[in-house]
């Protein structure tokens, strides 16, 4: 029986290419990829809705290090669409003997993406990822060239699709025909495409050589700023975010608290932080706690057990615009 794994975001488009090859009697096994900017549950929620069985690929460390210096250049954001799609299909590629298949399938749409999904970076993508003459993408098949599969029969060309450019509507009607209801929208998923996690992450990447997963999952919540290289200041806003934030407490974090009113949990993330740096973290407390109109407060800090004090006025607008990583 032909055999083909599909590339699953678990956005729509690439649940819909695999009901579309599913259609032509086809198996087809999902195959979701995992690391520190997105995750599997969009696609595990996806995939339970065409009955397809989805097997998840962890390769956070591999991606990160891509992420950093990608070949072909990041997108708006920090996105690296074009090397993270070449190798994600690498391992589908190596992926294809372990699971007796024939061939891959994604879901891209010819110029659904101006940058990542034009002709040209298509093309790239085959070229780089090693895997180029066994990737299908029956959402555009008919507008690129014939594929070996559609050649020798395996798939029927004539049953896949033509569709191109930016508009979902048939997308929209084929997911109303498959029952597909339950589906995110198009922008969500991956972190490296938001311009705040965006910007966070290449503060961090400038300024830090070493950097662990928990410093990237901190870069998802709370106000971010930068006083100085040696280390950076996070900033709670909600009650609920607090409580996130702690379970991601280091030993050697400097934790800052209001002493006579309500306010946010803040963080120093570095070793030795300066004065300078102290007192910025203080103000920035204050700036968002209930004493923010008082001429001066005190904010208890402490590493451990070491408890200290330091007495600020809290930051202003200007103070809080100049370090803050937007």
């Amino acid at each position: 029986m032909t055999r083909a794994l599909a590339m699953v975001s678990g956005g729509l488009d690439s649940i819909l290419a695999a009901k579309l090859i599913q259609e032509q009697g086809i198996e087809v096994i999902g195959i979701c990829f995992k690391s520190y900017f997105f995750d599997e549950k969009n696609a595990e929620r996806m995939s339970k809705q065409i009955d397809m069985r989805l097997e998840v690929v962890d390769f956070s460390e591999e991606h990160f290090e891509m992420v950093k210096k990608p070949k072909h250049g990041h997108g708006k954001n920090m996105n690296p669409c074009i090397d993270c799609h070449a190798m994600m299909m690498t391992h589908a590629g190596r992926l294809l003997e372990k699971f007796d298949a024939d061939f891959i399938i994604t879901g891209e749409v010819l110029g659904q993406r101006p940058m990542s999904q034009n002709k040209g970076a298509l093309s790239t993508v085959l070229k780089t990822s090693g895997v180029g003459e066994k990737i299908l993408r029956p959402l555009c098949a008919k507008n690129l060239p014939e594929t070996e599969m559609e050649k020798s029969g395996l798939v029927d060309r004539e049953k896949l699709m033509d569709i191109k450019g930016r508009s979902r509507k048939i997308q929209m009607a084929l997911a109303e025909q498959w029952n597909v209801k339950d589906y995110p929208s198009p922008a969500g998923g991956c972190k490296l495409t938001e311009p705040g996690y965006s910007n966070r992450l290449k503060d961090l990447v400038v300024n830090k050589e070493d950097i662990s997963e928990r410093e990237l999952e901190l870069l998802k919540y709370a106000r971010h700023y930068r006083i100085d290289e040696s280390c950076k200041i996070i900033c709670t806003r909600t009650a609920e975010e607090a409580e996130i934030v702690k379970k991601l407490i280091a030993s050697d974090d400097l934790i800052f608290l209001v002493r006579d009113f309500n306010g946010p949990l803040t963080l120093i993330i570095g070793e030795n932080p300066s004065e300078k740096s102290i007192e910025a973290a203080a103000k920035i407390t204050g700036r968002y706690s209930k004493g923010r109109d008082k001429e001066a407060i005190v904010v208890k800090y402490r590493k451990g057990i070491v408890e200290n004090e330091i007495t600020v006025k809290p930051g202003d607008d200007e103070f809080i615009n100049g370090c803050i990583l937007k």
